[in-house]
């Protein structure tokens, strides 16, 4: 028999193919390290996933629950926008979700999880960031779009953070993006002292945009939550996109809404799936 103390459950998650396994550590107690994350991570000799999220009791006045982000290599980041949609369908079928909207709180931010229909969750992401030193970003002006050289070769990018870093990069074929390449180069670069996450973004029109991301720690993803508002939040300042943006990954889209004002949140929309519930001896 399994030792109580040696096992966890978990839910097995995603968000348009963004996966994640899911802990509730609301009534026991998880303990883990970086290793053990590396390992269940592994797609061929763990579970694999993208990332782990922990649901944990609230720590902060009107707030709901507590949650953590681990990436694939054991790091915690900041924030995951596929991960806050799968939280709120977790909390929704296992009835903890009590009201239409609640509030729980990541490493530097709170978000409010909304339920709209089936398994369609809105999230309000807060208000998009691009002052360099807050993202952080080691360039002391402020600007719309910022030079780097990448392989000999020089890419205008804009930077903006949604709680975590973002680079954003405009091309005009999201098939032959240089993803990988260009990505994987960007995303540990000296100017980004905690790393980034880096997307590709191709507008079709303004309210239509094709999206491939590169997260930090990670690689290329089927989705990013994060990185559709940073892309779209991006495009609005820049004067390219209008308020309501589709936006469509490589497993599926997602609705993004801002009105630009720096002073206003920006909405996320989106399906979340639960894929099957699960024991790990550890």
């Amino acid at each position: 028999m399994l030792s109580r103390k040696n096992i966890v459950y978990f839910s097995k998650m995603h968000g348009l193919g963004n996966d994640f396994i899911l802990v509730d550590a609301t009534e026991n107690n998880f303990f883990f390290s970086s290793k053990l994350i590396q390992r269940w991570s592994n797609r061929y000799l763990g579970i694999g996933f993208d990332q782990l999220l922990i649901l944990e009791k609230s720590k902060f006045l009107k707030t709901n629950f507590h949650y953590r982000i681990f990436n694939a290599n054991g790091k915690e980041v900041e924030q995951c926008g596929n991960g806050a949609r799968c939280l709120a369908y977790y909390l929704f079928i296992k009835k903890k979700f009590n009201d239409k909207k609640i509030c729980v709180s990541t490493q530097n931010r709170r978000l409010y999880l909304e339920y709209i229909k089936d398994n369609i969750f809105k999230v309000d992401m807060g208000v998009p960031i691009f002052s360099p030193s807050k993202i952080p970003f080691l360039i002391n002006t402020e600007k719309l779009h910022y030079s780097l050289f990448i392989q000999n070769k020089s890419y205008s990018i804009s930077v903006v953070s949604l709680g975590n870093p973002h680079c954003v990069i405009k091309v005009d074929d999201i098939n032959t993006a240089p993803v990988y390449e260009v990505g994987k180069q960007l995303s540990q670069h000296f100017l980004f002292p905690v790393g980034v996450n880096v997307s590709f973004m191709q507008i079709i029109s303004c309210n239509k945009v094709l999206l491939r991301v590169y997260e930090r720690h990670v690689g290329e993803t089927q989705a990013c939550g994060s990185g559709a508002c940073a892309a779209v939040s991006v495009g609005i300042r820049n004067k390219e996109l209008c308020n309501d943006v589709s936006v469509k990954l490589l497993q599926g889209k997602l609705k993004i809404s801002w009105d630009g004002d720096l002073k206003n949140t920006l909405y996320m929309s989106g399906e979340a799936m639960h894929v099957y519930d699960g024991v790990i001896k550890y």
